[in-house]
């Protein structure tokens, strides 16, 4: 009478006989890969500049010139502050977009658009641009940003460092992920109504060369006396937040 045990061990070795031995791995001819890929497109337009009076009320006109265009909330964004010259709204710079997020987070979703597509394209410099923006044409999304197909923009101003008179200029800007046929003849149509309601205001002179200050490389700037702005650059000698002269020791 056989022994259970040794029944067990030859069943055993059965099932290690019965395991087909690994199958080799053949690469394939070509490769098939995922492919992915984000296309952004952003776009800007710039008018003459407006030479302007200056006088106390040249600031609090600039919202007055979007009237009949903006389709929202006019906001102002001003000059930035010496302490936040280096702001940036590219991602891949992490100081200087954390600069740019302390700048502008208590502003709408309508102007961080905004600024992103006019800075990013070099339609606007807040080293010592004022800036009167609201959406001018097209469709926010559920969280208030504008599609890409949407126009944003408005007034974009700063003070001739000859001689002291507010130059104005309209701009608008628009783009994100895609692209619209007719986007660019309307941003042209809406262009040429900004600039219509610049040179129709009271403080208007004309129409003049822009020629923006360029921020010199250094450290720190002037402080205005009468309302506190750091100035951007040393060699400024108006303040970009209220046109005032500034004091040199």
């Amino acid at each position: 009478m056989p022994l259970e045990f040794l029944k067990r061990r030859r069943g055993a070795d059965a099932a290690v006989a019965a395991v087909p031995p690994p199958a080799s791995v053949t690469l394939p001819e070509e490769v098939v890969a995922q492919e992915y890929s984000l296309r952004l497109y952003y776009a800007a337009k710039s008018s003459d500049g407006v030479r302007m009076k200056t006088g106390p009320n040249a600031i609090a006109e600039l919202p007055s010139m979007l009237a009949g265009l903006a389709k929202g909330e006019i906001e102002v964004v001003e000059p930035l502050p010496i302490e936040l010259s280096e702001a940036s709204p590219v991602i891949t710079h992490p100081s200087e977009a954390m600069q740019w997020l302390n700048a502008h987070h208590d502003h709408s979703p309508v102007a961080r658009h905004a600024l992103v597509v006019l800075e990013l394209v070099g339609a606007l410099d807040l080293a010592f641009d004022t800036f009167v923006c609201a959406l001018l044409d097209g469709e926010v999304d559920t969280a208030g940003y504008p599609e890409y197909g949407a126009i944003v923009g408005g007034v974009a101003s700063h003070w001739d460092e000859a001689t002291g008179d507010m130059i104005c200029r309209a701009v608008v800007g628009w783009g994100g992920k895609g692209v619209r046929g007719n986007t660019d003849r309307t941003a042209s149509r809406i262009l040429a109504g900004l600039l219509t309601n610049i040179l129709a205001n009271q403080y208007a002179l004309g129409l003049t060369a822009i020629e923006r200050p360029v921020p010199a490389a250094g450290r720190g700037g002037l402080v205005c006396a009468h309302c506190g702005f750091a100035s951007a650059h040393e060699r400024a000698f108006y303040c970009p937040k209220c046109g005032m002269r500034l004091l040199r020791g």
